[in-house]
């Protein structure tokens, strides 16, 4: 027998969301407009701010720039670089020799790589933090922090340079 809850009543909404901990990191916010759920119900789920729409709320980087980032970000989850990606296992192939690359994968590599060779390339500060902060989403402290420019931890400040830096360059790349 299942035991009956104690206390007070629980409101609607209520334990539903982030949790205060998360309210305090200030990174999640509403979204403005509502969206269906799994079930098809209008829902309005919060959202973490990334780090392209902060720098662009902050005022340091421009519209155009945040697109840049978003257009490398959406070419290289196309290009299935994310190491942390899981793998669909419908698509598991029976044995390595059938393990293959589609054409818009192989072209979606391609457009990543002339990005990079744009910003200088993956060893460069600025292609190595748009690979990792861009691409693998990590934040731009852990980049600085874990990753840096050839394995040396970078001050906060010189990685939001680079970063802003390496979204102008994009910018150009793209023609925006």
């Amino acid at each position: 027998m299942a035991k009956a809850r104690r206390g007070r009543p629980r409101k609607r909404g209520e334990g539903e969301g982030p949790t205060p901990e998360r309210w305090r990191r200030g990174d999640v916010e509403r979204l403005d407009r509502s969206i269906a759920d799994e079930e098809g119900r209008p829902a309005r789920p919060y959202r973490v701010i990334d780090s392209l729409a902060l720098m662009q709320r902050r005022g340091s980087i421009t519209a155009a720039m945040r697109q840049a980032g978003e257009d490398f970000r959406a070419v290289f989850a196309a290009a299935s670089l994310d190491p942390l990606a899981a793998a669909d296992l419908a698509r598991v192939p029976q044995n390595v020799r059938m393990l293959g690359l589609g054409a818009a994968q192989i072209e979606a590599r391609r457009r990543v790589w002339r990005a990079l060779q744009a910003l200088g390339g993956i060893a460069s500060p600025a292609g190595s933090c748009a690979w990792h902060v861009i691409g693998c989403e990590w934040s731009l402290k852990d980049w600085a922090l874990r990753a840096g420019w050839s394995g040396r931890p970078l001050g906060q400040e010189t990685a939001s340079g680079i970063l802003i830096g390496a979204l102008g360059v994009l910018q150009a790349h793209y023609g925006l």
